[in-house]
């Protein structure tokens, strides 16, 4: 019975746990292991600058962070960029707040969304044919974005002949909850590391904002995805199997700042929409028409991640309890236990990582900080496992709306939370 149960359920899930462990770890060490890797990281000087940029900004129910944000946008120090927007037409309060800033400087648009049901791709694609911009950019409501960001993007469109530039996103609040630490590591790790070892392997799932396209491939591509969950993720995949140059840049100074999630249930939902929308993707099978069988195959893996959580998620607890109740052998433990050995080793990365981020944004690490990385590591997983399981459900079952995430400007200096607090609005509309 033992050696059954081994066969069909230990060495199953010590595979599993194993293989994306080891990938995890090689990811998150891609852009320091080789001299190669910790040359792409950094943006390129600035030279004169030549492109004209369109500035996406969606909102929905974000009076509380939106003049803040388009106002941070307008510090721009490139000479010719334009914002725009995009609001739901059923969303008075940020609504008031647009036009505001609309009055405020000529750069600024307002684009009305009235597609129902509503979500970001809807409100993206609604703007896209009233840009002018030669490069379409996509920023959130929350972002705060670097003064010298522009010229810098239009620098490496032309250094490189991308077609696609992403550059870095880093959420800020490390110390508003117990799960914003891991969540800023996470953010860290992602966008200075994993996203450069995609895009020097030609598959490259974007993130949702401070990426760039020029606005001619994007409207060849017929803009994003409506249908999607993680639109960002299904608009790379496409761009990737055409193609297209994607240009992967991440500088301390010049990253966007956002904030985590500010609850456990709002983290649980967004983390649910991510998954779902890679599932998505996976279905859709896109991915297949990407050049060889390696890239195909790391893009089946990546996409079918949720449900490797998932799986994850359920198995462990019940392998554990197996071998304690049922006194397996010592090497079937042994072997239950081999993922420990990248999973650990990955903890001490994520440890030098930390100490990294705070040097890199000017932030003093405290010992508690490390102390909360630590024992916040299963407690996280087996969070990050509930929402992949979650959204397997839903996918499952076709439940597919668009579960907003909530934001509060926590990533903001003090004074600068409280100046975007201040903003007049008529209506405080409730999230969706």
């Amino acid at each position: 019975m033992i050696r059954a149960l081994y066969l069909t359920l230990y060495a199953p899930t010590s595979l599993v746990l194993l293989v994306v462990a080891g990938t995890t770890l090689a990811w998150m060490l891609d852009s320091w292991r080789t001299p190669r890797a910790v040359g792409q990281m950094p943006f390129p000087p600035p030279d004169r600058p030549r492109l004209s940029f369109s500035l996406l900004v969606p909102a929905r129910h974000e009076e509380a962070v939106l003049a803040h944000t388009v106002r941070r946008l307008l510090l721009q120090d490139h000479p010719d960029f334009e914002v725009l927007i995009v609001v739901g037409h059923d969303d008075p309060g940020t609504t008031r707040v647009a036009e505001m800033l609309a009055d405020e400087d000529p750069r600024v648009r307002v684009v009305v969304d009235h597609s129902v049901p509503k979500n970001k791709p809807k409100g993206l694609n609604t703007a896209l044919p009233q840009c002018r911009g030669e490069i379409v950019g996509v920023s959130d409501a929350e972002d705060e974005v670097a003064p010298a960001l522009l010229r810098h993007v239009d620098t490496l469109f032309r250094a490189e002949q991308a077609h696609v530039v992403q550059g870095g996103v880093q959420l800020m609040n490390l110390r508003s909850s117990w799960w914003s630490l891991r969540n800023c590591l996470e953010y860290f790790f992602w966008f200075s590391s994993r996203l450069h070892y995609h895009a020097r392997n030609g598959f490259v799932p974007l993130g949702g904002n401070t990426v760039f396209l020029r606005a001619d491939l994007l409207r060849a591509a017929g803009g994003w995805d409506a249908e999607c969950l993680a639109e960002d993720c299904e608009l790379g995949i496409r761009l990737s199997t055409a193609g297209a140059r994607v240009a992967v840049a991440y500088s301390p100074e010049l990253a966007t700042r956002e904030e985590t999630p500010p609850t456990l249930r709002g983290l649980v939902k967004q983390r649910t929409r991510w998954n779902q929308g890679y599932l998505q993707v996976l279905k859709r099978g896109s991915w297949r028409a990407l050049p060889t069988a390696g890239r195909r195959l790391m893009a089946r893996y990546l996409l079918a991640m949720p449900y490797l959580q998932a799986l994850s998620g359920i198995l462990v607890p019940v392998s554990l309890v197996a071998v304690l109740l049922l006194r397996a052998p010592v090497p079937y433990v042994l072997m239950t236990f081999t993922p420990l050995a990248p999973t650990l080793t990955g903890l001490v990365v994520e440890v030098l990582g930390l100490h990294e981020f705070g040097r890199m944004y000017g932030i003093e690490v405290r010992l508690r900080d490390y102390a909360k990385l630590v024992l916040g590591a299963v407690p996280y997983q087996l969070l990050l496992s509930f929402a992949a399981l979650r959204a397997a459900v839903r996918e499952v079952r076709g439940e597919r709306g668009w579960e907003k995430t909530e934001h509060v400007g926590a990533h903001l200096a003090p004074q600068e939370a409280k100046a975007a607090a201040s903003v007049p609005v008529a209506v405080r509309s409730s999230a969706e």
